[in-house]
């Protein structure tokens, strides 16, 4: 996992870049933001020029260092990936007010449901709709990882959630 997956996710679809990053971040923090630990467990097993193994390495510690002077060393998002919650959330704004998007109305309408639900649940209220559908369906792919099990009504919720963001990610790309 790298900054060359990164830069082509961001491209091709905001929204996996997005978990990608979040992903980016519970691992290094994983490694307890140890560069030679990262370097051993991730960056050695790419088959890749000397120069390119650099580049990566250096982005590691890029990341490092933002997430150490961000202060999220525990929890919480590098400013760039929020930069992206705001971006989607304008967005998604911006196309709820047009009257040409009623493909995109009613998708985030039939998720509304599953948003209030998991609001109602999180002790941060302030948190952007957006942000609340990608926690959840970070949540659901940790969940799988872990092989724990999930609920129909869950898998149910996440099929909508993620066909909302999938919507709200092929938007993005015909923006930029």
């Amino acid at each position: 996992m790298n900054m060359l997956i990164a830069q082509q996710l961001k491209e091709e679809n905001i929204g996996e870049y997005l978990l990608y990053m979040w992903q980016i971040e519970d691992m290094i923090r994983a490694y307890k933001f140890d560069i030679d630990a990262i370097d051993k467990n991730l960056i050695s097993k790419f088959v890749q020029p000397e120069e390119t193994i650099k580049e990566i390495r250096e982005w590691y510690m890029h990341l490092i260092d933002m997430m150490m002077r961000e202060n999220i060393q525990e929890k919480g998002h590098l400013q760039i990936n929020k930069n992206v919650i705001i971006t989607l959330t304008d967005l998604h704004q911006n196309l709820l007010r047009s009257a040409n998007e009623t493909e995109y109305s009613q998708t985030y309408y039939k998720t509304l449901p599953f948003i209030v639900e998991l609001r109602s649940k999180s002790p941060e209220k302030d948190v952007p709709e957006i942000e609340t559908c990608f926690s959840a369906l970070y949540g659901y792919l940790l969940m799988k990882l872990q092989n724990k099990e999930i609920s129909g009504e869950t898998q149910a919720a996440i099929s909508q959630i993620s066909s909302f963001l999938r919507l709200l990610s092929a938007k993005y790309k015909l923006e930029i």
